[in-house]
């Protein structure tokens, strides 16, 4: 399907209002998985053109979303991978996990930006960061567009690692998100070391139910479920 490439048209934007010069394109990966990390990545881009074909790493094939990532890293002004633990999204919840990740590549980049961009509508960074949210900018945004490829293949990445060990999981082809092969292993073998013990999913369960894990919340309130896909599928 043909799609409008992404532009610098945001990037140029918060150039001219804010006096913004480094400014990072932001997205993140791994929201919606049963197991493993949620992953972000922070890149800088500059106003180059970006290299043919960019767009959300949702809309390429895998082939092509690997080639691409590789060629990326090398073309991007620099970039940096924040991740935060299975363990760490259930102590905190979604949004303080997606917080701690990306705080944590925005401080791994070489130089603090002056502004983000990042994908949604929803600001999950927050001060001292000056951030600019944008719908879809994982479409429309070169330098957010470059953070979710990269962010992807390098998850994958990641989880068929982690799935070496655990491979009636399909972890290589699936990265943890639920599918008829995650889901089957589950309910035979209860989950690893890096499922996400206090998410929905483990409700249908009864065998291993027991392994869930609620965390008390200080305020009262409950752990979110934004994202989160339940065992029937």
């Amino acid at each position: 399907m043909p799609y409008e490439p992404p532009t610098h048209t945001v990037e140029r934007s918060l150039r001219a209002t804010t006096g913004a010069k480094i400014i990072a394109g932001v997205d993140e990966v791994g929201r919606g998985a049963w197991a493993g990390p949620v992953t972000v990545c922070a890149a800088v881009t500059g106003l180059r053109r970006p290299p043919e074909g960019l767009t959300d790493s949702k809309l390429l094939t895998v082939k092509r979303r690997t080639a691409l990532a590789a060629e990326l890293e090398k073309w991007v002004t620099s970039y940096a991978l924040g991740h935060a633990s299975s363990e760490e999204i259930d102590d905190l919840g979604m949004t303080a996990a997606l917080r701690l990740a990306a705080v944590r590549a925005l401080e791994a980049l070489p130089v603090r930006p002056d502004a983000v961009i990042l994908d949604g509508k929803h600001d999950y960074l927050g001060a001292p960061w000056r951030v600019r949210t944008v719908i879809k900018g994982d479409r429309s945004c070169v330098a957010v567009a470059a953070a979710s490829v990269i962010a992807k293949v390098q998850r994958d990445k990641m989880m068929a690692e982690l799935g070496i060990d655990h491979a009636d999981f399909g972890f290589a082809a699936n990265a943890g998100y639920p599918s008829p092969v995650h889901k089957a292993a589950l309910e035979e073998r209860g989950p690893t070391p890096y499922h996400r013990l206090s998410w929905a999913y483990l409700d249908a369960l009864p065998q291993w139910r027991h392994l869930k894990k609620v965390r008390s919340w200080a305020d009262g309130s409950v752990p979110e479920i934004e994202g989160q896909l339940g065992f029937d599928f």
